[in-house]
C-alpha cells in the first residue's frame, strides 16, 4: 500500500521561510519522479515544481521560480521544498505526488499525499 506523506506547513509572515517534506512509502521512491502542488480555496489545483527520479532535472512555475528550491533525497524516501520569500499568495493547501513522468500537470501523477497548510500572512 503506498503512502504519501507531507509535513512541515504552518503560519509564517511573508517574507519568511517553510522547508516542506514528502515522505513515500510502498513504492520504489527512485522509479518515480516528484512534484509538489498546490490549491488555494476556490481556485484550481497548480503545479509549483517538479524533480526527476534522479533529481538531475527539475522545474519551476513561474510564480514560484527563484524563490522555492525542490529536492530529493533517495536513500531517506523523502521530498523537499524550501520556499523562501514567501508571499500572501502563496497560501495553500500544499500535496506532493509521486508518477512515472516528471510533470507540472497533476493527472500526470498517480500518488498523492493528503496536503498539509501553509499560511502566509501580511
Amino acid at each position: 500500500q503506498v503512502q504519501v506523506v507531507e509535513s512541515g506547513g504552518g503560519l509564517v509572515q511573508a517574507g519568511g521561510s517553510l522547508r516542506l517534506s514528502c515522505t513515500a512509502s510502498g513504492l520504489t521512491f527512485d522509479d518515480y519522479a516528484m512534484g509538489w502542488f498546490r490549491q488555494a480555496p476556490g481556485k484550481e489545483r497548480e503545479g509549483v515544481s517538479c524533480i526527476s527520479w534522479s533529481g538531475d532535472y527539475t522545474r519551476y512555475a513561474d510564480s514560484v521560480k527563484g524563490r522555492f528550491t525542490i529536492s530529493r533525497d533517495n536513500a531517506k524516501n523523502t521530498l523537499y521544498l524550501q520556499m523562501n520569500s514567501l508571499k500572501p499568495e502563496d497560501t495553500a493547501m500544499y500535496y506532493c505526488a509521486a508518477g512515472p513522468l516528471v510533470s507540472l500537470v497533476a493527472a500526470r501523477y498517480n500518488y498523492w499525499g493528503q496536503g498539509t497548510q501553509v499560511t502566509v500572512s501580511s
